[in-house]
């Protein structure tokens, strides 16, 4: 088996950071979430990996390299335009041959790995095996409907009217016989050749469609928002360490790992925290669920359940939360303003103004 793993794509909604930035590469908890994948895969027991980069492909390759560090061996296949999930298949038809794989996309978290839907779908060689979980709106994703046997009867991509809460977690297994449902299939109404299509024409021919239903978390982390809570999940599991230098007038409190090189001085620092290699931190405050990645500086602020990418430099910065910080960014405060009303007041008004 070989794995097809998605790490192309534009990640819109994570603007401005993937404007610069592939948005696989973000890191969880210090690491890229594309990361948590490769070894999912290679947990899974499968070493051979076409990735489908677009135009990162520098930054993805450059961060991946031949995937030995994985314990994989990755092959490079251009996406040039992101024209879906089906169309990645298409293209890469001569990399698989007629193996089985599983396609897995780039920038989903699977708590749990894909051990277990691997072994699954080696044991029983049905044509498709899809992982399922219950979502709580159901029109954002690709929904399956189940018959009352539990096998896959329909798919829909983003229905406005779900048939059911059952969402398609980022994650397939095929048999060769996808590639004549890829070719079979037009594009949607987006311009895409859509996945959900492809398995729909599996459905149609009658070939064996299976499902599996995850109870482990799952996440899409295609928005800030998603991003933040899996780093939340993440740094709820890390040990506590330090690998770099504390001093006597601050406080790790929970679980806090220090990495190597990293200082923190006169602060205080509350756990699940990670303070990444290189990283000072002076008389400052770094709440729970915060990730301050490689070379950060950090002084006399406040930063609680945040993503700090590296290089980044936050000064002066009174109370900041909930915020996702890139590569390289400094962060001050503004200067001083006069305060100051300026008013129209018609005749015989009442006004109440704070002072």
């Amino acid at each position: 088996m070989k794995a097809l793993v998605l790490a192309g794509g534009s990640g819109t909604r994570l603007r401005p950071i993937t404007h610069t930035s592939a948005k696989q590469l973000i890191p969880v908890a210090n690491k890229p979430v594309l990361f948590y994948g490769l070894e999912a895969i290679a947990a899974a027991g499968i070493t051979e990996v076409g990735m489908i980069v677009g135009d990162t492909v520098g930054e993805i390759s450059e961060s991946v390299g031949d995937g030995s560090k994985f314990g994989l061996d990755v092959s490079y296949i251009e996406q040039r335009e992101p024209l879906g999930l089906a169309h990645a298949v298409l293209i890469s038809r001569d990399y698989l041959g007629d193996d089985d794989f599983t396609m897995y996309l780039g920038d989903n978290f699977i708590v749990g790995g894909i051990d277990e839907p691997v072994r699954d779908f080696r044991r029983n060689r049905p044509d498709a095996h899809l992982l399922l979980t219950h979502v709580s709106d159901p029109q954002s994703f690709g929904v399956a409907e189940l018959d009352a046997s539990g096998r896959v009867r329909s798919l829909e991509e983003k229905p406005k009217r779900p048939k059911s809460d059952l969402a398609l977690v980022g994650v397939y297994l095929f048999s060769p016989a996808i590639h004549e449902a890829v070719r079979a299939i037009k594009p949607s109404w987006r311009g895409e050749l859509e996945i959900t299509d492809a398995v729909q024409w599996l459905i149609d021919a009658g070939k064996d469609v299976r499902s599996m239903q995850i109870t482990g978390y799952w996440k899409d982390t295609g928005n800030v928002t998603d991003m933040l809570e899996v780093n939340r999940l993440v740094l709820e599991t890390i040990e506590p360490r330090c690998d770099g230098h504390v001093d006597e007038h601050s406080d790790l409190v929970g679980r806090v790992r220090v990495d190597e090189g990293a200082v923190v001085r006169n602060s205080r620092v509350v756990g699940p925290a990670v303070i990444g290699a290189g990283s000072v931190v002076t008389d400052s405050y770094v709440g729970p669920f915060t990730s301050i990645g490689e070379n950060c500086v950090v002084e006399d602020s406040e930063v609680e359940f945040s993503i700090v990418l590296r290089s980044a430099s936050i000064s002066g910065v009174r109370r900041m939360e909930a915020s996702l910080i890139g590569r390289h960014v400094q962060m001050t405060p503004a200067p001083p303003v006069p305060h100051a009303h300026r008013l129209v007041l018609g005749d015989h008004s009442t006004a109440q103004i704070s002072s």
